[in-house]
């Protein structure tokens, strides 16, 4: 584990987010000291809560380590929400410390309830920017106590007990907020390990499945509140990896960071791969071939690039393994249960879309609406059954809600719509909640988006159902155009008909809106709200 790392590679670098660095030795004593400071001067207990609000920096790997070492959940926080979102995962979350950077102090101390006051005027316990907060929103019990890095992080640092966790004491972990899509968010709480040991072991054996087997270095390329990133890269360096953080995704200087570390794993998300492709790689239409636009650096030490998070346009995938080599490896999961199914490039081309087996955890299913499960190749709901565990995760403070997201022990519903065929392959559909029913027939959005998305002319593609008085809902489409390519009438009507030549009728958009830039969430999901809620504003029906 890390800290075995630390004893044998002390002054090698194990992190970086290409501003600071930490050697093993350091990250071990920095991530050990700061969990003595959280359990014994701001006396946490095992489970009580944290959160954490900041860019992507070493920091946050440290607190990360820190929090599993002093049992504690920590919570990350998207920083694009805003402070009222923010204030409610506080608040939710019951969080008792709030760790932030210089960039998102205010926005912090906003959040937590204390209003416009300077971190470093109540004095905290140790440091100028360690301050102790009473929180307006709501919480009578308990304070939020608010670190900022730089002094006050160091501070704390300086100030915990230079001496080893014990490897028998509860291991804490991390809570992830659900994205909300269906209501308020929900913080989820996977199983746990008994001890920290143990809990080490997991995130090591995890990483071995995933092909995260510490063999070189690893480079974060998206959010670090978003799990995925995290988790990965957090397995990977369990393992031995030195991790690689980048501050924000630029497609240029990933690939400058791989050539220039030999970083051999990293996790992407399919706007990544178009966003590569377009800077350069350009397809020949005529003989369907790719050609440099501009010289890019050398990633041959690639060995893996996991990706997942949302759907990938198969076109796109295919170039993607053309020019990198059959080392992309797909997965599908969830916040709730983590990784379900894997499939390698090999595999993935010899049965295109598929997102792969359940992985040796998971049975994976469809059903139907009375619960039914469905014979192989039949479209249903997507349920997963652990096969060890009888609850997969639990949401925070709510169990009832925990006890009707498992139906039956260990089996839960990702909220996807797909099959499995009779080989045991997982093919989505779509989300449930992003279905169009038009005249009663259930449409697929993702179906669609992935033959549009392969018209030469489009760089990305959403679709959704709008308001229709005779059919109920009808479908749109939403598309980004590739530069060199004009919207109007013509290139609408030459998307549609390309449509027309793969789909059946009543699955082809009615019409086609043209954006300067979809929305997308960091992690690369498609806000697809964003653009169909333009279209229900006012009725009483929002789908």
């Amino acid at each position: 584990m890390i800290f075995d790392t630390a004893m044998d590679r002390a002054g090698e670098t194990a992190l970086s987010d290409t501003v600071r660095s930490r050697t093993w030795a350091e990250l071990s004593e920095r991530a050990t000291r700061l969990a003595r400071w959280i359990r014994e001067e701001a006396a946490l207990e095992p489970d009580d809560h944290a959160t954490v609000l900041m860019s992507n920096r070493v920091e946050y790997v440290e607190i990360t380590l820190a929090a599993l070492l002093s049992g504690i959940w920590l919570t990350p926080v998207n920083r694009h929400l805003a402070s009222a979102e923010i204030s409610y995962v506080i608040e939710d979350s019951g969080a008792k410390l709030l760790f932030c950077d210089e960039d998102h102090r205010e926005m912090a101390c906003v959040a937590a309830g204390v209003g416009q006051r300077a971190l470093g005027e109540s004095g905290g316990r140790n440091a100028p920017s360690a301050g102790k907060y009473s929180s307006s929103g709501g919480r009578s019990t308990s304070d939020v106590q608010i670190v900022c890095t730089g002094a006050g992080l160091e501070a704390c640092i300086r100030s915990g007990a230079d001496r080893a966790m014990p490897v028998d004491g509860p291991a804490g972990g991390t809570m992830f907020y659900t994205s909300g899509t269906t209501g308020r968010p929900k913080g989820v709480k996977r199983a746990r390990a008994e001890n920290l040991e143990a809990a080490f072991q997991a995130m090591a054996a995890a990483g071995a499945t995933l092909g995260l087997d510490g063999s070189g270095p690893h480079l974060v390329t998206g959010p670090l509140y978003h799990a995925a990133p995290l988790l990965f890269a957090l397995y990977d360096q369990v393992n031995g990896a030195p991790m690689i953080i980048m501050p924000k995704w630029e497609e240029g200087h990933a690939l400058r960071l791989i050539a220039q570390w030999g970083v051999r794993h990293t996790h992407m998300v399919p706007t990544m791969f178009v966003r590569l492709l377009r800077k350069y790689r350009k397809i020949s239409s005529k003989y369907n071939v790719m050609h440099e636009i501009e010289k890019m650096p050398d990633v041959s030490s690639l060995t893996l690039l996991l990706h997942g998070a949302a759907p990938v346009a198969e076109q796109v995938k295919r170039r993607m393994i053309d020019w990198w080599g059959e080392i992309l490896v797909e997965y599908w999961g969830a916040t709730e249960g983590g990784v379900c199914t894997l499939v390698d490039s090999r595999d993935w081309l010899d049965h295109p879309g598929t997102v792969g087996h359940a992985t040796v955890n998971f049975e994976i299913f469809a059903r139907d609406e009375d619960g039914r499960v469905l014979d192989p190749g039949e479209t249903g709901e997507l349920y997963c059954r652990h096969r060890k565990l009888d609850r997969v995760f639990e949401y925070h403070g709510d169990a009832a809600k925990t006890a009707a997201a498992h139906p039956e022990p260990g089996l839960f519903s990702s909220g996807d719509l797909g099959r499995v065929d009779a080989d045991g392959y997982v093919y989505l559909a779509d989300r449930k909640s992003n279905m169009i029913i038009s005249g009663g027939v259930n449409i697929y959005p993702a179906e669609v988006e992935q033959v549009l998305q392969q018209h030469p002319a489009v760089a990305d593609a959403g679709v959704f159902g709008i308001p229709d008085d005779e059919w109920g809902e009808s479908v749109k489409a939403a598309v980004e155009l590739l530069p060199g390519f004009v919207a109007g009438r013509s290139t609408e009507r030459d998307i549609l008909d390309f449509a027309r030549g793969k789909l059946a009728a009543y699955k082809v958009p009615r019409s086609v809106d043209f954006e300067d830039r979809l929305p997308r969430h960091p992690t690369g999901k498609l806000l697809i709200i964003e653009l169909r809620d333009r279209y229900w504003e006012g009725r009483a029906k929002k789908i």
